[in-house]
Protein backbone atom coordinates (compact mmCIF):
# COMPACT_ATOMS: atom_id res chain seq x y z
CA UNK A 1 0.00 0.00 0.00
CA UNK A 2 1.57 3.28 -1.29
CA UNK A 3 2.50 6.64 1.69
CA UNK A 4 -0.63 8.42 -0.59
CA UNK A 5 -3.34 6.07 0.11
CA UNK A 6 -2.11 5.13 3.94
CA UNK A 7 -2.46 8.39 4.41
CA UNK A 8 -5.60 8.91 2.45
CA UNK A 9 -7.90 5.97 4.27
CA UNK A 10 -6.55 6.77 7.86
CA UNK A 11 -7.31 10.14 7.01
CA UNK A 12 -10.59 9.68 6.06
CA UNK A 13 -11.79 7.14 8.66
CA UNK A 14 -10.17 9.32 11.62
CA UNK A 15 -12.66 12.23 10.17
CA UNK A 16 -15.75 10.65 9.73
CA UNK A 17 -15.06 8.55 12.78
CA UNK A 18 -14.67 12.18 14.83
CA UNK A 19 -17.99 14.20 13.54
CA UNK A 20 -19.47 10.67 14.08
CA UNK A 21 -18.92 10.41 17.43
CA UNK A 22 -19.93 14.39 17.62
CA UNK A 23 -23.56 14.48 15.67
CA UNK A 24 -24.83 10.55 16.72
CA UNK A 25 -27.76 11.21 18.31
CA UNK A 26 -28.00 9.64 22.08
CA UNK A 27 -30.73 7.79 23.63
CA UNK A 28 -33.03 8.40 27.14
CA UNK A 29 -31.01 7.09 29.70
CA UNK A 30 -33.58 5.05 30.34
CA UNK A 31 -33.32 3.35 26.81
CA UNK A 32 -28.91 3.59 27.29
CA UNK A 33 -28.86 -0.10 26.31
CA UNK A 34 -29.45 0.29 22.39
CA UNK A 35 -27.80 3.28 22.53
CA UNK A 36 -24.45 1.30 23.81
CA UNK A 37 -25.59 -1.41 21.13
CA UNK A 38 -25.59 1.35 17.93
CA UNK A 39 -22.24 2.61 19.03
CA UNK A 40 -20.51 -0.84 19.54
CA UNK A 41 -21.30 -1.49 16.05
CA UNK A 42 -20.57 2.22 14.63
CA UNK A 43 -17.19 2.13 16.46
CA UNK A 44 -16.10 -1.82 15.67
CA UNK A 45 -13.47 -0.69 13.46
CA UNK A 46 -13.68 -1.05 9.84
CA UNK A 47 -12.20 1.07 6.96
CA UNK A 48 -14.85 3.54 6.29
CA UNK A 49 -14.42 3.00 2.33
CA UNK A 50 -18.05 4.59 1.59
CA UNK A 51 -17.65 7.59 3.10
CA UNK A 52 -14.34 8.42 2.40
CA UNK A 53 -14.86 7.68 -1.38
CA UNK A 54 -17.49 10.58 -0.60
CA UNK A 55 -15.12 12.60 0.57
CA UNK A 56 -12.60 11.83 -2.60
CA UNK A 57 -15.55 12.92 -4.60
CA UNK A 58 -15.54 16.64 -2.29
CA UNK A 59 -12.28 17.08 -2.62
CA UNK A 60 -12.10 16.31 -6.41
CA UNK A 61 -14.80 18.59 -7.08
CA UNK A 62 -14.26 21.20 -4.51
CA UNK A 63 -16.86 20.36 -2.52
CA UNK A 64 -18.02 22.20 0.73
CA UNK A 65 -16.86 20.11 3.83
CA UNK A 66 -20.10 21.23 5.72
CA UNK A 67 -22.66 19.97 3.13
CA UNK A 68 -20.36 16.70 2.35
CA UNK A 69 -18.88 15.18 6.02
CA UNK A 70 -22.70 14.56 7.47
CA UNK A 71 -23.82 12.60 4.68
CA UNK A 72 -20.59 10.63 4.90
CA UNK A 73 -21.00 10.03 8.34
CA UNK A 74 -25.06 9.00 7.36
CA UNK A 75 -24.23 6.26 4.71
CA UNK A 76 -21.77 4.55 7.27
CA UNK A 77 -24.72 4.44 9.87
CA UNK A 78 -26.41 2.87 6.69
CA UNK A 79 -24.00 0.78 5.65
CA UNK A 80 -23.32 -0.54 9.40
CA UNK A 81 -26.96 -0.61 10.26
CA UNK A 82 -26.98 -3.33 7.23
CA UNK A 83 -24.47 -5.36 8.82
CA UNK A 84 -25.91 -5.80 12.12
CA UNK A 85 -28.75 -6.99 10.32
CA UNK A 86 -27.30 -9.52 7.87
CA UNK A 87 -25.54 -11.00 10.44
CA UNK A 88 -28.61 -12.27 12.39
CA UNK A 89 -29.86 -15.53 12.99
CA UNK A 90 -32.30 -15.12 10.37
CA UNK A 91 -30.07 -13.95 7.29
CA UNK A 92 -26.25 -15.13 7.44
CA UNK A 93 -26.22 -15.89 11.22
CA UNK A 94 -22.45 -14.98 11.76
CA UNK A 95 -21.17 -14.61 15.08
CA UNK A 96 -17.95 -12.69 14.15
CA UNK A 97 -17.63 -8.91 12.63
CA UNK A 98 -15.01 -6.71 11.95
CA UNK A 99 -13.10 -9.48 14.50
CA UNK A 100 -15.27 -8.39 17.32
CA UNK A 101 -18.33 -11.14 18.54
CA UNK A 102 -21.38 -9.51 16.60
CA UNK A 103 -24.01 -7.04 17.87
CA UNK A 104 -26.66 -9.96 18.59
CA UNK A 105 -24.25 -12.35 20.11
CA UNK A 106 -23.24 -9.56 22.13
CA UNK A 107 -26.73 -7.28 22.92
CA UNK A 108 -29.21 -10.44 22.05
CA UNK A 109 -31.37 -10.70 18.84
CA UNK A 110 -33.78 -8.03 19.43
CA UNK A 111 -31.41 -5.21 20.52
CA UNK A 112 -29.36 -5.75 17.83
CA UNK A 113 -32.55 -5.25 15.30
CA UNK A 114 -33.48 -2.11 17.13
CA UNK A 115 -29.41 -0.74 17.11
CA UNK A 116 -29.75 -1.22 13.01
CA UNK A 117 -32.90 0.27 13.04
CA UNK A 118 -31.94 3.40 14.88
CA UNK A 119 -29.21 3.75 13.04
CA UNK A 120 -31.40 3.59 10.19
CA UNK A 121 -33.03 6.52 11.25
CA UNK A 122 -29.98 8.39 12.21
CA UNK A 123 -28.81 8.52 9.51
CA UNK A 124 -31.52 10.51 7.95
CA UNK A 125 -31.81 12.56 10.76
CA UNK A 126 -28.22 13.42 10.44
CA UNK A 127 -28.34 15.02 6.92
CA UNK A 128 -31.48 16.82 7.95
CA UNK A 129 -29.78 18.31 10.81
CA UNK A 130 -26.43 18.83 9.84
CA UNK A 131 -26.41 19.73 6.53
CA UNK A 132 -25.29 22.97 6.24
CA UNK A 133 -27.58 24.49 2.52
CA UNK A 134 -30.83 23.15 3.29
CA UNK A 135 -32.21 23.02 -0.41
CA UNK A 136 -29.59 20.17 -0.57
CA UNK A 137 -31.54 18.52 2.16
CA UNK A 138 -34.50 17.33 -0.42
CA UNK A 139 -32.41 15.64 -2.92
CA UNK A 140 -30.07 14.03 -0.27
CA UNK A 141 -32.37 11.95 1.65
CA UNK A 142 -34.24 11.25 -1.34
CA UNK A 143 -30.88 9.57 -2.83
CA UNK A 144 -29.91 7.51 0.12
CA UNK A 145 -33.29 6.21 1.04
CA UNK A 146 -33.23 5.07 -2.66
CA UNK A 147 -29.66 3.28 -2.63
CA UNK A 148 -30.55 1.68 0.68
CA UNK A 149 -34.19 0.70 0.10
CA UNK A 150 -36.20 -1.61 -1.88
CA UNK A 151 -34.94 -1.25 -5.49
CA UNK A 152 -31.29 -0.57 -4.26
CA UNK A 153 -29.45 -2.39 -1.03
CA UNK A 154 -32.92 -4.59 0.96
CA UNK A 155 -33.75 -5.25 -3.01
CA UNK A 156 -30.27 -7.04 -3.26
CA UNK A 157 -30.87 -8.92 0.10
CA UNK A 158 -33.99 -9.84 -0.96
CA UNK A 159 -32.54 -11.78 -4.48
CA UNK A 160 -29.69 -13.34 -1.99
CA UNK A 161 -32.22 -15.09 0.28
CA UNK A 162 -34.27 -16.68 -2.32
CA UNK A 163 -31.71 -17.32 -4.72
CA UNK A 164 -29.99 -19.74 -1.97
CA UNK A 165 -29.28 -23.11 -3.40
CA UNK A 166 -30.38 -22.10 -6.68
CA UNK A 167 -27.98 -22.66 -9.91
CA UNK A 168 -25.33 -20.23 -10.42
CA UNK A 169 -25.86 -17.68 -13.15
CA UNK A 170 -23.84 -14.73 -14.08
CA UNK A 171 -26.48 -12.40 -14.76
CA UNK A 172 -28.36 -13.04 -11.79
CA UNK A 173 -25.32 -12.63 -9.30
CA UNK A 174 -24.52 -9.07 -11.42
CA UNK A 175 -27.95 -8.32 -10.22
CA UNK A 176 -27.40 -9.63 -6.47
CA UNK A 177 -24.23 -7.83 -6.16
CA UNK A 178 -25.20 -4.42 -8.04
CA UNK A 179 -28.41 -3.96 -5.59
CA UNK A 180 -27.25 -5.28 -2.22
CA UNK A 181 -23.39 -4.39 -1.96
CA UNK A 182 -23.56 -1.47 -5.40
CA UNK A 183 -26.12 0.58 -4.73
CA UNK A 184 -24.11 1.79 -1.48
CA UNK A 185 -20.94 2.44 -3.43
CA UNK A 186 -23.05 4.13 -6.28
CA UNK A 187 -24.67 6.36 -3.75
CA UNK A 188 -21.71 7.25 -1.93
CA UNK A 189 -20.46 8.56 -5.36
CA UNK A 190 -23.88 9.87 -5.89
CA UNK A 191 -24.16 11.91 -2.62
CA UNK A 192 -20.41 13.47 -2.99
CA UNK A 193 -21.14 14.42 -6.06
CA UNK A 194 -25.01 16.06 -5.13
CA UNK A 195 -23.64 18.06 -2.13
CA UNK A 196 -20.64 19.35 -3.94
CA UNK A 197 -23.06 20.63 -6.81
CA UNK A 198 -21.41 18.81 -9.47
CA UNK A 199 -23.00 19.17 -13.10
CA UNK A 200 -24.79 16.94 -15.11
CA UNK A 201 -21.59 15.45 -17.01
CA UNK A 202 -19.66 15.25 -13.64
CA UNK A 203 -22.75 13.16 -11.91
CA UNK A 204 -22.87 10.98 -14.78
CA UNK A 205 -19.02 10.03 -15.11
CA UNK A 206 -18.99 9.88 -11.14
CA UNK A 207 -21.91 7.80 -11.34
CA UNK A 208 -20.60 5.02 -13.44
CA UNK A 209 -17.31 5.22 -11.90
CA UNK A 210 -18.94 4.09 -8.54
CA UNK A 211 -20.88 1.22 -10.25
CA UNK A 212 -17.68 -0.22 -11.60
CA UNK A 213 -15.67 -0.72 -8.67
CA UNK A 214 -19.09 -1.44 -6.20
CA UNK A 215 -19.83 -4.15 -8.54
CA UNK A 216 -15.50 -4.89 -8.70
CA UNK A 217 -15.65 -5.05 -4.61
CA UNK A 218 -18.01 -7.84 -4.01
CA UNK A 219 -16.56 -9.60 -6.74
CA UNK A 220 -13.36 -9.36 -4.86
CA UNK A 221 -15.58 -10.57 -1.79
CA UNK A 222 -16.30 -13.55 -2.98
CA UNK A 223 -13.36 -14.27 -3.83
CA UNK A 224 -11.80 -13.58 -0.25
CA UNK A 225 -14.63 -15.63 1.28
CA UNK A 226 -12.89 -18.60 -0.28
CA UNK A 227 -9.24 -17.78 -0.04
CA UNK A 228 -9.05 -15.87 3.11
CA UNK A 229 -9.64 -16.82 7.07
CA UNK A 230 -11.52 -15.45 9.78
CA UNK A 231 -8.33 -14.10 11.03
CA UNK A 232 -7.46 -11.76 8.31
CA UNK A 233 -11.32 -11.12 7.33
CA UNK A 234 -12.28 -10.40 10.89
CA UNK A 235 -15.47 -12.31 9.94
CA UNK A 236 -16.31 -16.15 9.48
CA UNK A 237 -14.34 -16.97 6.11
CA UNK A 238 -16.25 -19.41 4.02
CA UNK A 239 -19.65 -18.44 4.65
CA UNK A 240 -20.98 -18.05 0.95
CA UNK A 241 -20.12 -21.60 -0.12
CA UNK A 242 -21.74 -23.52 2.66
CA UNK A 243 -25.23 -21.51 2.91
CA UNK A 244 -24.50 -22.15 -0.96
CA UNK A 245 -25.15 -18.47 -1.82
CA UNK A 246 -25.14 -16.94 -5.41
CA UNK A 247 -21.62 -15.92 -6.15
CA UNK A 248 -19.30 -14.86 -8.82
CA UNK A 249 -16.79 -17.85 -8.49
CA UNK A 250 -19.70 -20.48 -8.37
CA UNK A 251 -20.45 -19.02 -11.44
CA UNK A 252 -17.23 -18.49 -13.29
CA UNK A 253 -14.72 -19.55 -11.10
CA UNK A 254 -12.22 -17.28 -9.35
CA UNK A 255 -9.69 -16.48 -11.62
CA UNK A 256 -12.65 -15.33 -14.15
CA UNK A 257 -14.16 -13.36 -11.39
CA UNK A 258 -10.34 -12.08 -10.76
CA UNK A 259 -10.20 -10.34 -14.23
CA UNK A 260 -13.54 -9.03 -14.47
CA UNK A 261 -13.11 -7.17 -11.23
CA UNK A 262 -9.87 -5.98 -12.77
CA UNK A 263 -11.72 -4.67 -15.86
CA UNK A 264 -14.09 -3.31 -13.68
CA UNK A 265 -11.32 -1.40 -12.13
CA UNK A 266 -9.46 -0.12 -15.21
CA UNK A 267 -12.66 0.89 -17.03
CA UNK A 268 -13.57 2.90 -14.13
CA UNK A 269 -10.20 4.85 -14.06
CA UNK A 270 -10.63 5.44 -17.46
CA UNK A 271 -14.43 7.53 -16.27
CA UNK A 272 -11.93 10.07 -13.73
CA UNK A 273 -10.17 11.37 -16.67
CA UNK A 274 -9.89 15.22 -16.00
CA UNK A 275 -12.20 14.54 -12.80
CA UNK A 276 -9.74 13.48 -10.23
CA UNK A 277 -6.80 15.87 -9.68
CA UNK A 278 -5.39 14.63 -6.18
CA UNK A 279 -5.70 11.02 -8.19
CA UNK A 280 -7.42 10.13 -4.84
CA UNK A 281 -10.46 8.41 -6.34
CA UNK A 282 -8.13 5.94 -8.68
CA UNK A 283 -6.29 5.28 -5.64
CA UNK A 284 -8.99 3.86 -3.94
CA UNK A 285 -9.86 2.19 -6.88
CA UNK A 286 -7.17 0.52 -6.46
CA UNK A 287 -7.24 -0.55 -3.07
CA UNK A 288 -10.65 -2.37 -3.25
CA UNK A 289 -8.99 -4.85 -6.26
CA UNK A 290 -5.90 -5.17 -3.93
CA UNK A 291 -7.28 -5.15 -0.33
CA UNK A 292 -7.02 -8.11 2.06
CA UNK A 293 -10.10 -8.00 4.21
Amino acid sequence: MSDHLKHLLEGHKQTVEQKMAEILPTCPVNAAIVDEAMRYSLFAGGKRLRPGMMLAVKDALGGETENVLPVACAIEMIHTYSLIHDDLPCMDDDDLRRGKPTCHVKYGEGMAVLAGDALSNAAFWVIAEHTRDKDLVPDLVTELATAAGTSGMIGGQVLDIVSEGAKPEIEAVREIHRRKTGALFVASMRLGAIASRATSEQLEHICEFGRRVGLAFQIMDDILDLESDAATLGKTAGKDLEQGKMTYPACIGVEASRKEAKELIDGGRELLVGLDPHGDLEALAGFIYSRLN
